[in-house]
């Protein structure tokens, strides 16, 4: 592998077509304004490096970045790449990662509106993250540990798993497939609207109208803070352990809780059933 190091490049596709190439303490900056540094590359690896230019990582097979950063100005980092892994790394730019596969992140700060869609298969480890539409249309996700902030997250998602995770998201899990996510603390407005196969397992749910028109959800001891209008019109099986505002129209299943504020059937459809402290609520 040819090392490269201490260097500046500016320049348009400054190692286009490369291979086996380690670049360190380098930075893509200068007046040039070039994009495009490493286009149709592979078995690349950034170490201590700084990215300031757009599309650094375009069409890459192989990639390695290790304790770098990617300024607000370095936009759509990773597009149409495979087999990556980034850690220790800023990821500050919009539209940081989309249509790649086989990602793997650990210990990163990400910043980036627009984060992670169509993307096919991602790691992520001890990570936090601030967007807005984070991994929409992603599948085959595996969480461990993130804290996530922003909104409309995790929509159209499939085949995923979340674990030890904290989400701070409205609109999030919106149209979701077959989706786990344990022991876990989800905040915010209309969680998992139009989910299909969806359990929480001890999670915290905290927030308004949450798990509306779902089709074979699942809540597994959890709790449930602020929740009102929870459950309508869909097909559920839940345990929870915490009071609930208000229930409304659940249309099939059973939910067992507490206690409940009000129970809402205005729709002759809803014929789930309420259980509260082991007795049936009609």
């Amino acid at each position: 592998m040819k090392t490269i190091q201490n260097q500046t490049f500016d320049e348009e596709r400054a190692f286009y077509g490369s291979r086996d190439i380690l670049v360190k303490d380098c930075a893509f900056d200068g007046p040039a304004d070039g994009e495009s540094a490493f286009k149709e590359c592979a078995d690349i690896q950034a170490e201590h490096c700084f990215f300031n230019l757009r599309y650094p990582f375009w069409h890459v097979h192989g990639l390695k970045i290790i304790d770098s950063e990617m300024t607000e100005l370095c936009r759509a980092a990773l597009w149409y790449t495979d087999h990556v892994e980034i850690t220790g790394t800023k990821m500050h730019g919009i539209k940081a990662l989309r249509e790649c596969a086989d990602v793997s992140l650990k210990n990163c700060d990400i910043v980036s509106p627009e984060f992670g869609w169509s993307v096919r298969g991602i790691r992520m480890k001890d990570c936090t993250a601030e967007s807005e539409y984070f991994m929409m249309r992603s599948e085959h996700l595996n969480f461990e540990n993130v804290h996530m902030k922003g909104k409309y997250s995790f929509q159209y998602i499939e085949n995923s798993v979340f674990e030890n995770c904290e989400f701070d998201t409205k609109d999030a899990f919106w149209h979701a497939k077959h989706v786990l996510v344990r022991n876990s603390v989800v905040k915010g407005e209309y969680l998992a609207w139009y989910c299909e196969d969806v359990t929480f397992e001890n999670c915290k749910i905290i927030g308004t109208q949450p798990l509306c028109y779902c089709k074979n959800l699942k809540l597994i001891n959890c709790e449930m803070i602020d929740t009102d209008l929870a459950f309508e019109r869909s097909e559920v099986e839940a345990t929870v352990l915490t009071p609930v505002l208000s229930i409304k129209n659940p249309y099939a299943g059973h939910i067992s809780v507490p206690s409940v504020g009000e129970i809402i059937r205005d729709d002759e459809r809803a014929k789930g059933e309420i259980l509260i402290g082991g007795t049936r609520k009609a």
